[in-house]
C-alpha cells in the first residue's frame, strides 16, 4: 500500500493545481486557433505545445539545473530550459529568424517609392504611445509595470514577433510568454483588426485612388541599399545593429546572386528549424506562476491599443502626405506600415479592391510594409538603448 501511495503522490494528477490545468487549457486553445483557424500556425503550434509541456506537473520540462554545495551538477535542467537559455536568452533565435525574413524580403517597392519609408516610420507611433500608457499605469499603481516592462509591451505595436521577443528577452524576460502570444495573436488578426480602422479614417474617394506603376529597380540598387542602411543605422544606433544587421545580411544573400544555396537554406530549412525551437522556448515561459496575473491582461489590452494606433498613424500619415505631393498616395497603404509582412500589405490590397476592382495596391503597400520592419528594428534599438540601464 505504501508503494501505491508513493506512486500516486509522484504522479502528475496528484500534483496538478487548478492554475496549471487552466494554462493547459490555454495551450489547447492556442493549438485550436493555429490548427482550426489558421492563426499564425508556424508559431502558435510550437508555443501551444510548449505551454502544455511547461505546465505538466512533475515533468520538469522547464526546470532549471540544480547544483550541490560543492558546485557540482546534482540535477540537470529540463529540455525547455536549455532551449530558452541557448536560443532566446542569448537573443540568437530572433536574430536568425530576422535573417530569414531579410532573405525573403524584396526592397524593390521601397526603393521605387522612397517616400513610403515615412509611412513605415509613422506606424511606429503605436509603440511609443503604448510605452507611455504602460508607464502611466505603473506610475498610478494600476498595474505593476516598470519602464523596462513598458518598453517590452510597446514593441507589440510593431506587429513584429521576433523583434518583440528579442526586446522582451533582454528587458523583461518574465513577460515573454504574454508579450509573444500578444504579438503573434495580433499579427494573425491583421485581416480582422485593420479594415475597420482603415475604412473609418478614409473616404470612399480616397480608397479609390489609383497609384502609378512602380519603376524598375536595378540589382545594384538592391545590393547597395542593405549595406548602406546597416552602416548608417549601426553608426547612429548600435543597439539596433543586431536585428537590422541580420535582416540586411539575409537580404544581401538574396540579392547578390552568388550564394543562392545559402539564401535558400536561410529562407526555408534554417528559419523553419529555429521557429520550432523559438516557439517551444516561448512556451516554457507560459507556466501558471508567470502567466496568470493581472499584468498579462494589461499586456494583451495594451498590445491591442498599440497595434490599432500604429495602423491609424500610418493611414493618417498618408493623408497628410497627400497635401504636399503631386502624385496622390492611397491612404490604405499606410496601414501596411506595421511590419506584419506580407499580411498587412495583402489587407491593404484587399480593401483597395473592394473600393475599386481595378486598383491593385499590393506592390505599393509592400514599400511601407518593409519600411515597418526597419522601423520596428530601429524602435527596438531605441528602447534597449534608453531603458536597459534602468
Amino acid at each position: 500500500m505504501e508503494n501505491l501511495n508513493n506512486l500516486w503522490l509522484s504522479s502528475g494528477l496528484a500534483q496538478l493545481e487548478l492554475a496549471q490545468l487552466f494554462m493547459m487549457a490555454i495551450g489547447f486553445g492556442l493549438l485550436f486557433l493555429a490548427i482550426r483557424r489558421g492563426f499564425e500556425p508556424l508559431l502558435l503550434v510550437p508555443i501551444g505545445f510548449g505551454t502544455l509541456l511547461a505546465n505538466i506537473p512533475g515533468a520538469g520540462f522547464d526546470a532549471a539545473p540544480v547544483y550541490d554545495a560543492m558546485g557540482h551538477l546534482a540535477s540537470p535542467g529540463g529540455l525547455l530550459y536549455y532551449i530558452y537559455e541557448a536560443g532566446i536568452a542569448t537573443g540568437m533565435f530572433p536574430l536568425i529568424i530576422f535573417m530569414g525574413v531579410g532573405a525573403m524580403t524584396d526592397f524593390g517597392p521601397l526603393l521605387a517609392n522612397p517616400k513610403t519609408l515615412l509611412l513605415g516610420a509613422a506606424a511606429q507611433v503605436g509603440i511609443f504611445t503604448t510605452v507611455l500608457g504602460a508607464v502611466t499605469l505603473g506610475h498610478f499603481g494600476i498595474l505593476d509595470f516598470s519602464i523596462r516592462d513598458a518598453a517590452s509591451i510597446g514593441i507589440i505595436g510593431g506587429a513584429d514577433g521576433p523583434t518583440a521577443i528579442f526586446v522582451t528577452s533582454k528587458l523583461s524576460p518574465e513577460l515573454l510568454g504574454a508579450v509573444a502570444v500578444a504579438a503573434y495573436s495580433y499579427m494573425a488578426l491583421v485581416p480582422i483588426i485593420q479594415p475597420p480602422i482603415m475604412r473609418a479614417l478614409t473616404t470612399e474617394a480616397e480608397r479609390q485612388i489609383t497609384m502609378v506603376q512602380l519603376r524598375s529597380v536595378s540589382t545594384a540598387e538592391k545590393i547597395v541599399f542593405p549595406l548602406t542602411l546597416l552602416v548608417l543605422v549601426a553608426l547612429l544606433l548600435p543597439d539596433a545593429a543586431p536585428l537590422l544587421g541580420m535582416f540586411c545580411f539575409g537580404n544581401l544573400m538574396r540579392e547578390c546572386g552568388v550564394v543562392n544555396r545559402l539564401s535558400d537554406t536561410t529562407q526555408n530549412a534554417l528559419i523553419n528549424i529555429v521557429t520550432i525551437f523559438l516557439g517551444l522556448g516561448v512556451g516554457s515561459k507560459m507556466s501558471a506562476d508567470k502567466f496568470l496575473n493581472w499584468e498579462t491582461l494589461g499586456i494583451l489590452g495594451l498590445g491591442a491599443v498599440a497595434f490599432c494606433i500604429g495602423t491609424a498613424a500610418g493611414v493618417l500619415m498618408a493623408k497628410l502626405m497627400n497635401r504636399f505631393v503631386k502624385t496622390p498616395i492611397n491612404p490604405l497603404i499606410g496601414a501596411a506600415g506595421v511590419s506584419a509582412v506580407p499580411m498587412a500589405a495583402r489587407v491593404a490590397n484587399k480593401v483597395g479592391l473592394e473600393a475599386n476592382p481595378q486598383n491593385f495596391l499590393l506592390m505599393h503597400a509592400m514599400g511601407p510594409n518593409v519600411a515597418g520592419v526597419i522601423g520596428s528594428a530601429v524602435a527596438a534599438g531605441v528602447m534597449i538603448s534608453l531603458v536597459s540601464g534602468m
